[in-house]
């Protein structure tokens, strides 16, 4: 008898996460990569936050044509002011920049374009895992990413993987088309990537991945500002559970923030859930994914939009 309780509750539970998108004429969406991203920009989409299924068989919507790499790993999209699509990713292990592109529906896409935004810095080794949020109170755009620039952090020099010894870093746009000077987005003294954003009853929060190695932490944490770009709080206690976790990406399904992530050395998602932000619940257990996702964002929709993708 409790076990029928149980599924019963948890029926009820789903039925009405899935009424309530419904009735807002909502979907989520899911965009990732797979393998080392050659093939481009993979998508996914679910009524409950919990199983995702790929669209277009799993195939990718967009091939990278921009940096020597030619690669789109870690694609963030949002769905800007005007219902216009934005994504950033990761073009190149290498290079000193990211790259951009902007859609409508998701299908067809703009020209790809190369950001260089630490082109300015001699001895960066790299652009990683950029993330485009755009604020509603000041009306714009950030893209913030993670780059390590050799002997510039002393203090976490020899903590992460190789010389790998990553803080973030930001720009400001309105248009995509002019950008603001770089500048360090985050630094508390330890080897930081993997970046996102949200803003929850007027505070800015900072989802995070701590990536030092020695001793190993590979999870994510928390930190948060009253200010778009600067003064973040240090970070709080790791969410998730004993397990390396990269690539975050916060959603919010009814009355929970559902914060996925990349358990990247069992080749598999994961996820971890809140309503207040603070207490943690890890739910890895229930979510399902395509098989070979890799982390990237996840984002509502009008319920039009997956239809369309559906039909593709």
């Amino acid at each position: 008898m409790k076990l029928l309780q149980i599924s019963i509750l948890l029926f009820l539970s789903i039925f009405f996460l899935n009424v309530d998108a419904q009735q807002n004429n909502e979907a989520y969406l899911f965009s990732y990569f797979m393998g080392n991203g050659e093939d481009g920009l993979h998508l996914a989409y679910s009524s409950d936050g919990l199983k995702w299924e790929a669209l277009n068989d799993n195939k990718s919507f967009l091939t990278p044509e921009v940096g020597s790499d030619k690669l789109m790993r870690d694609p963030c999209v949002i769905s800007g002011p005007n219902g216009k699509f934005h994504m950033v990713w990761t073009v190149s292990w290498k290079e000193k920049g990211i790259g951009y592109a902007s859609s409508d529906d998701l299908i067809t896409w703009t020209e790809q374009k190369y950001i260089p935004v630490m082109e300015h810095e001699a001895e960066a080794k790299n652009c990683w895992a950029p993330e485009v949020y755009y604020d509603e109170v000041s009306k714009q755009f950030i893209i913030f990413w993670s780059t390590t620039i050799p002997g510039r952090f002393p203090e976490s020099e020899k903590k992460g993987d190789g010389e790998n010894n990553h803080r973030m870093y930001y720009v400001i746009t309105k248009d995509f088309i002019d950008f603001s000077e770089t500048k360090l987005f985050y630094n508390h003294g330890f080897n930081v990537i993997d970046g996102t954003l949200i803003n929850e009853h007027g505070k800015y929060v900072l989802f995070l991945k701590d990536e030092t190695l020695l001793p190993p932490e590979k999870n994510i944490r928390v930190a948060t500002s009253s200010e778009l770009t600067k003064n973040y709080s240090k970070p709080t206690h790791s969410i998730t559970g004993d397990y390396w976790a990269e690539g975050p990406t916060p959603l919010k399904v009814g009355e929970y923030w559902i914060v996925y992530f990349d358990k990247y050395r069992k080749d598999k998602m994961g996820g971890v859930r809140s309503k207040d932000l603070e207490n943690w619940e890890d739910i890895s257990s229930q979510i399902e994914f395509p098989k070979g996702t890799r982390h990237g964002t996840a984002f509502i929709v009008k319920n039009e939009v997956v239809e369309k993708l559906k039909k593709h």
